[in-house]
């Protein structure tokens, strides 16, 4: 079985009844990240600013073995589906990534908005082990859809900031080759046991 853990900044496992935020590290596995600029503020607005996040999404993906499928960027928020080969890189992709970002991106804006990328709960990103094809097809497709589902323009292959690499079909095939999906980890996060 891959190597696995979790991180989380919670100490208790529930809260409220729900179940903590967690980072999950997992080898060999399909992720989905996301994040989102604090309070919804619009910094990645100009051509400049998304050419910055791509330019080190890009670097950091190569440097810790990231492999994107489907990337997009909108003005205030990103989304990327793609495999992980060793779980443990994903705190350190995102930290650098969002590290470089932030700096680079606040340089160009009018204030320096920290944190830079936060929501309420003290999360800067959400990364979600992909559990089978299906829910692949979804996060893909979700992602894909990201610029007419924000009403910036009506077909992605038309949308300079959704970046695909690799072909949904051809991922899964590899995904399911490698045993990429997250089949022998039940947690309620992702639905029943199968």
């Amino acid at each position: 079985m891959p190597r696995f853990r979790t991180s989380s900044h919670e100490r208790s496992e529930f809260n409220n009844g729900k179940h903590r935020f967690e980072h999950w590290y997992r080898d060999n596995t399909v992720y989905f990240i996301t994040a989102k600029c604090r309070d919804g503020y619009p910094a990645f607005q100009s051509h400049e600013a998304k050419l910055i996040f791509f330019d080190r999404f890009d670097h950091y993906a190569n440097e810790f073995g990231y492999v994107p499928w489907v990337t997009t960027l909108l003005d205030n928020h990103y989304h990327s589906l793609g495999f992980l080969r060793i779980g443990e890189n994903l705190g350190k992709m995102m930290q650098r990534l969002h590290g470089s970002v932030s700096k680079l991106v606040n340089d160009l804006l009018p204030e320096r908005r920290l944190p830079f990328f936060r929501n309420g709960n003290l999360n800067d990103y959400f990364d979600g082990c992909i559990p089978d094809p299906l829910q692949c097809r979804r996060a893909y497709k979700y992602t894909l859809t990201q610029c007419s589902r924000h009403k910036i323009c009506g077909n992605y292959p038309d949308y300079p900031f959704t970046h695909v690499r690799i072909d949904l079909e051809r991922g899964i095939a590899r995904a399911l080759e490698l045993k990429a999906f997250l089949y022998d980890v039940h947690y309620p996060r992702y639905g029943p046991k199968r």
